[in-house]
Parts: structure tokens; C-alpha cells; sequence
């Protein structure tokens, strides 16, 4: 009754007659099962799943151990009595014993339910291998899944696809609504594709707001048609939430397999690359990969650059040029802006124009703009009466290193965060303007001066410059350059010059290529004049020739 009461059982089982003898009550432990079965080996081994033969052939796998203590083994199997009755988990230990010949004679020991811990060990299971919001597969058993297609797609000659299905905007459901709202978007979502999946297409999360789709046997038309299945089930009907309904669209990047990516990496950093195309170009939408001379050999351009940076960076090959800022009215010099120039083994320089915009999509920009603050804190540390400008990315004044860096810079040689002025340059679309307000706040309290470059080509609005606090505005060249062949460019620098200051912040007009534009821009008001007509970049020190540099008045 106590072995009844813990599920348990115990039995003896005569090998040669293959008759078991069971403890009383056994009935409640196999309360389904009829007794003419469990009493009989051969009966019994028909009710076992996965593997019938389980328990005699344990007995086979060791060395019989002769005495009385016999031979232990513990096995797991299944019990279920027919085809719809659930399975019951069995867990039996106990000892068999040899007879004369070493042959397996005898068995004796204890059967027990272990339903719950079985069931617990399949959740394990399944949480090592699914997402635990949608219960679809997780990225690692994903691409364990896209390894093996790609390699049955080589070797039974057979097209499939791997798709990306990226949730657009969930970043703004986050924060509009909460990040359980936006896990039931993604929940909804994926409820959504699997209707839509045919017998033997697979689903997995592959990021937070992405989902990996393995079709199968599906040529290139078959994957356009399942695509615009897949994006009018996320597209048409609005999604439920407790917060209300919430308008939900997605954009898929595709790639045919094997024919245009022949193994997991490819796959992936092709789907990836077509979502991010497609989400550029117009989301909602559907792409697929195809081949394309002209990005392949620009990758390969990117590879040699980005080696190029690094090592020019090891080999201390990053240098400045020295560009004259100069005042408007005296035209004397009022700082330098320095800029980057890399040296090349041939002798050669690639100018700023040629480096930062690939280091800066190559994300190389930041270790740069580390390397241009030494050699401009170590110029302003050796001459003392000049002021220097060096541009940085937006990205960078997010970077703590950089931060570290200046702040170190400067207490180790007093003075010059005063004659320091950082150029933030604006072509980059500044992300967080709160961010870079503490960025700008902690330079001025240092001493230094902030700029904005190439003002009027990127995003910042005058708005955003007032909140910011800077100091300086640098008119972009493109507005400059024609001044006085352009109606509309002499209204737009005008209206800027007029605007800035308003706002009391100075203002340089870059590229500037004539007198006649000069003679405008002081009639405006124009503070600093920059470019051809000046004198352009050298890594010459152009202070030597000037003699003391005048130093831009406060503003």
C-alpha cells in the first residue's frame, strides 16, 4: 500500500518462464492496464514505447555481476495501452541476476510514475529550443534547422528560401505603448505567419522584432507570392492589444537557396542585407537578393579601406592639415580647422573627403576621431597662442572613451580646452539631441567652444542649435561656393547669417572661392571666412608664416 500510495510498484520477473510477479496493487499504479498483460513479459513489452525490447536488453549491455547483490540498472520508458491513451512515463529500477551459463536469469526491483518530472524535463527541452514569447523556435535551432536545408538543397537539388520578417517601427510601440503591448504585437504577428506556413515550413525568432521563415521547395516566383501572403496577414487587419488597436506592418529581405547563398552565413547576411535595402527604400515591403557587380565591388573597396584605416592608424599614418579660419573684416587668422589626411605608402595622402565618410559607415569613425584629439591637444599643448578646431561624428560624442580621453587630455595640460573648438559635424543625423546637450554642456564647462559643420546639409534645425548652446555655425561650402552666380543660394546663406546672429552664435561660410563673395558675406555680417580665397589645407604650420594667431572674440 505505501509503494501504491507513491505510484510505485514492485515485481520480480522469472526470465525463463518470462511470468512477472507484482507487489499488490499494482492496478493503481497501471490502473488502465489489464493484469493477463502487465504478468507477462512479452505482453508487457507491447505496451513500451519507444523501444520494446528496453528492458531485456539492458540486461545484455553489462557484465553480470555474480552474488547476491546482482547486476543494477535503471531505465526510462513509455506505457500506454493504445493508440489514443495517453503516455505514461515509467521510470524502473532494479538488479538482474545471472544464471549459471552468465545468461540473465532473474529480475527483481521497482517501477514508478514519473510523469511530472518527465513533463518537466520535455519544458527544458522545448525552452532550449523555442522562444519563450511565441513558442516558435529560437535563433540558434533556427539556423541549426537553415544549416541542414542548405545542405539537403545542395544535395537533392532543390530551391527553397530563407526569409527575414521584420516588425516595422516596434521600437516606437515600446515606447508608446509599453513593452508588454509590444511583445503581444510580436506574439500576434507570429500567430499570423505560422497560419499562413504550409506542412514542412519552419518559424523561428530570429531578434527581437524579426522572424526567420525556411520555406521549402520554393522557386523565386514562389517566394515573391509567399511574401505578399506573409506581409497582407500583418498589413490588413489592424493587431488587439489592451492598450487598443495598433496599425502593424513588416518588411521581408529574401534570399533563394542554394542559388544565391550556399551555406548559413550567406543566407543570413544576404536576408539581412535585402530587409535593410527594402526598409530604406520603402517599408512594407519585399525584396530579394540578387547579384550586383557594382555593391560587390564596392565591399571589396570597403575590405581594402577599412585595412587601409587600420593600419594607418597602427602606424601612426593618420596626420592633420591645418586650414585657415580667418576674420571676415581684417581677414586675419582667427583658428585653424584640422583635418584628416592618411599617408600612403607611395607618398601619397588621402584627403578627409576620402576617409572619414567610409570610416564613418565602416565604423571606424570613432577610433579616428580618438586618434585626431591627441595630435590636436598635443598641437595646442606646443603653441601656445593658436586656437585649433578638429571635427568629430555624432557618434563619437556618444563614445565614454572619447570623453575619458579629452577630460584626461586637458587636466594634463591646462590652457588649452580654452583655445580648443570641437566641430560636431551635421551631415550625420544627430539621434539624440538631450544626449549630445550633456556632450556640448560638460566641453563648455571645460572651456572649449562648440561648433556645428556643414550646417544647412543634414538635419539640425536652428531650434535644435539654441537647445544645444553652441557657439559656432559653419555654413556648408555647397551653399557658398556659388554665391554670386546664385540668387538662391545668396538668399538661403542671408537668411542663415541673419538667423545666427539673432541667436548670438558666430558664423563661418566654408568654401568660400571669390572676393566678390567675400564682399558679400561681410555686408551680411558674416563672422569667419573659410576656403580657396583664404588658402587652403596644408600639414605645413601655417601660424609660423602668420606669426600669433588672433583668437575668435567670446560669444
Amino acid at each position: 500500500m505505501i509503494l501504491a500510495s507513491l505510484g510505485q510498484a514492485a515485481f520480480v520477473w522469472d526470465l525463463a518462464s518470462d511470468v512477472i510477479v507484482w507487489s499488490d496493487h499494482v492496478g493503481a499504479v497501471f490502473a488502465d492496464v489489464p493484469l493477463p498483460q502487465l504478468c507477462n513479459g512479452a505482453e508487457f513489452s507491447k505496451l513500451i514505447e519507444p523501444d520494446r525490447s528496453i528492458r531485456s536488453e539492458i540486461m545484455h549491455q553489462a557484465a553480470p555481476l555474480h552474488g547476491a547483490a546482482g547486476t543494477p540498472y535503471r531505465i526510462e520508458y513509455g506505457v500506454r495501452t493504445h493508440a489514443g491513451a495517453p503516455l505514461i512515463w515509467v521510470e524502473e529500477t532494479g538488479c538482474w541476476f545471472a544464471g549459471p551459463d552468465g545468461r540473465p536469469l532473474r529480475a527483481q526491483g521497482i517501477v514508478r510514475i514519473n510523469n511530472e518530472r518527465h513533463a518537466r524535463e520535455e519544458q527544458l527541452l522545448k525552452l532550449s529550443r523555442h522562444d519563450p514569447l511565441t513558442g516558435e523556435l529560437n535563433r540558434t535551432h533556427l539556423l541549426a534547422t537553415l544549416a541542414e536545408v542548405v545542405e539537403e538543397s545542395q544535395r537533392f537539388r532543390f530551391s527553397c528560401a530563407f526569409m527575414l520578417v521584420g516588425i516595422d517601427h516596434l521600437a516606437r510601440i515600446n515606447d508608446a505603448f509599453g513593452f508588454d503591448v509590444a511583445d503581444g504585437v510580436v506574439l500576434e504577428i507570429a500567430q499570423r505567419i505560422r497560419g499562413r506556413l504550409r506542412g514542412g515550413d519552419t518559424l523561428g525568432r530570429f531578434s527581437g522584432n524579426k522572424f526567420g521563415l525556411i520555406l521549402k521547395n520554393c522557386t523565386m516566383d514562389d517566394m515573391t507570392t509567399a511574401a505578399e501572403r506573409f506581409l497582407a496577414t500583418v498589413r490588413d487587419e489592424v493587431v488587439p492589444t489592451k492598450s487598443g488597436p495598433v496599425a502593424v506592418t513588416a518588411t521581408i529581405g529574401a534570399v533563394s537557396v542554394p542559388r544565391h547563398a550556399r551555406s548559413v552565413e550567406e543566407a543570413v547576411n544576404r536576408a539581412h542585407e535585402t530587409l535593410d535595402a527594402a526598409k530604406r527604400r520603402r517599408i512594407g515591403s519585399f525584396s530579394t537578393w540578387r547579384p550586383n557587380v557594382e555593391r560587390d565591388a564596392q565591399r571589396k573597396v570597403n575590405i581594402r579601406v577599412t585595412d587601409e584605416i587600420v593600419t594607418a592608424l597602427n602606424e601612426r599614418r593618420i596626420v592633420t592639415a591645418f586650414e585657415p579660419v580667418v576674420n571676415a573684416n581684417t581677414l586675419a587668422p582667427a583658428f585653424y580647422e584640422c583635418l584628416v589626411r592618411m599617408r600612403q605608402d607611395d607618398g601619397r595622402a588621402l584627403l578627409a573627403p576620402d576617409v572619414v565618410p567610409v570610416a564613418e559607415r565602416l565604423g571606424l569613425i570613432r577610433l579616428v576621431d580618438h586618434r585626431i584629439l591627441e595630435l590636436v591637444v598635443a598641437e595646442l599643448a606646443s603653441t601656445p597662442d593658436v586656437t585649433l578646431s578638429l571635427n568629430i561624428s555624432p557618434e563619437t560624442t556618444m563614445d565614454p572613451d572619447w570623453w575619458a580621453s579629452i577630460e584626461s587630455l586637458m587636466r594634463a595640460h591646462p590652457g588649452v580646452a580654452e583655445r580648443l573648438i570641437v566641430e560636431i559635424t551635421e551631415t550625420v543625423e544627430i539621434q539624440d539631441v538631450d544626449d549630445l546637450r550633456g556632450f556640448v554642456t560638460r566641453l563648455k564647462d571645460l572651456g572649449s567652444r562648440i561648433a556645428i559643420d556643414d550646417f544647412g546639409a543634414g538635419h539640425t534645425s536652428f531650434r535644435n542649435l539654441r537647445k544645444l548652446g553652441v557657439d559656432i555655425v559653419k555654413i556648408d561650402g555647397a551653399f557658398v561656393q556659388n554665391l554670386v552666380r546664385s540668387a538662391d543660394d545668396r538668399a538661403f546663406v542671408q537668411t542663415l547669417v541673419e538667423l545666427a546672429r539673432r541667436l548670438q552664435i558666430k558664423t563661418v561660410a566654408e568654401w568660400v572661392q571669390d572676393e566678390a563673395s567675400v564682399a558679400l558675406l561681410r555686408d551680411w555680417g558674416c563672422d569667419y571666412i573659410q576656403g580657396r580665397v583664404i588658402g587652403l589645407a596644408s600639414v605645413d604650420r601655417p601660424w609660423i608664416e602668420h606669426g600669433r594667431a588672433e583668437l575668435p572674440a567670446a560669444s
